[in-house]
């Protein structure tokens, strides 16, 4: 064969591929749902938002050849099950779900699910078999809750050297959230910090929980993140700044609603990434062959006018080691 010849072979066999790959894509429309604890992620919700260009780029467009539908169980967790069977029973090519009882009600259904964030440890809360090999209907993005909530206490310590006793709260009814709460009381504990757990159940247990710290109060706080803390922080931050409490959140968004600070995956990469394990789900792969993802990328945010308002000096080194500090 002629050198010019391999060439132009070589350079139609370059263009069949991405075109056969994107009439595939452009002949069917896929059906994407999300499953939500809380409120359904309608469009214009953050999560969402930042979905669907993560999918446009892959070839998905909402309105052309995308489909999508989203769930919320208003934080009645009982719903979550039939919300499944619904789910399975409209032929949904994928989910998305947003925390670990959203997750484990579509486990088992036979529907491809994509975690994006907030489910804990999937191994540990027996979603899947590992995280190389699921091994089920579910994979997604994961975290480290270990050595998260050993830099989370490291940072609200080295902001507030002073403290000893820290106050954690969390939902009890969630799982993956009680694991996660267990991973930070034990690295706590390693680091010589008290710890005074709060487990939350419903939105009336707030007041019980600001009851036990007026009691006996802490030094610090720390907010472990699912549905319903995310529904309540407001008042977690309003207690915060009340007691003059330093307090530390699992993701930013907390921050630019008034939090002191954060330390968490950043969520867009997560979201991101969710995006394209969902692309190999609709070009044909199968979830129990996805591992389990780790996010690769940290975000440290400070809020310096809450800091004013507990009167907290925020040492230069810490604001130094700040990804965004917010003004």
């Amino acid at each position: 064969m002629r050198r010019r010849d391999f060439i132009q072979l070589l350079a139609g066999a370059m263009i069949t591929v991405p075109r056969h790959v994107a009439a595939q894509t452009a002949t069917k429309t896929f059906h994407l749902a999300s499953l939500s604890a809380g409120g359904s992620f309608l469009t214009n919700s953050p999560n969402i938002a930042m979905l669907l260009p993560a999918l446009a780029e892959r070839g998905y467009k909402l309105g052309q050849n995308l489909e999508y539908t989203p769930y919320g169980a208003d934080m009645q967790l009982d719903r979550l099950p039939q919300m499944a069977r619904d789910i399975a029973a409209n032929k949904i090519d994928a989910v998305v779900a947003f925390g670990y009882p959203p997750a484990a009600a579509m486990k088992g259904n036979g529907i491809p699910t994509v975690v994006a964030f907030g489910a804990g440890d999937p191994v540990a809360t027996g979603l899947v078999d590992s995280l190389a090999r699921p091994g089920g209907n579910v994979t997604g993005i994961s975290d480290n809750a270990m050595s998260l909530s050993t830099k989370r206490l490291g940072l609200l310590k080295q902001a507030a050297p002073s403290i000893r006793k820290v106050a954690m709260l969390w939902n009890k009814k969630d799982l993956g959230m009680t694991l996660r709460y267990q991973a930070s009381a034990d690295a706590a504990k390693a680091l010589g910090i008290i710890v005074q757990p709060l487990g939350v159940g419903e939105p009336d247990d707030f007041a019980d929980a600001f009851t036990a710290m007026d009691r006996n109060p802490p030094d610090a706080i720390l907010m472990v993140s699912d549905a319903l803390t995310i529904l309540n922080r407001k008042r977690v931050f309003d207690y915060a700044d009340k007691h003059r409490l330093p307090a530390i959140y699992e993701s930013d968004p907390y921050v630019a609603d008034g939090g002191l600070m954060s330390y968490g995956a950043d969520r867009k990469e997560s979201i991101t990434r969710a995006a394209s394990l969902i692309d190999k789900i609709f070009r044909g792969a199968k979830p129990a062959d996805l591992p389990f993802e780790e996010p690769t990328r940290y975000l440290f945010v400070i809020n310096l006018k809450t800091a004013k308002t507990i009167g907290l000096k925020i040492p230069a080194p810490v604001l130094a080691l700040a990804d965004e500090v917010i003004e």
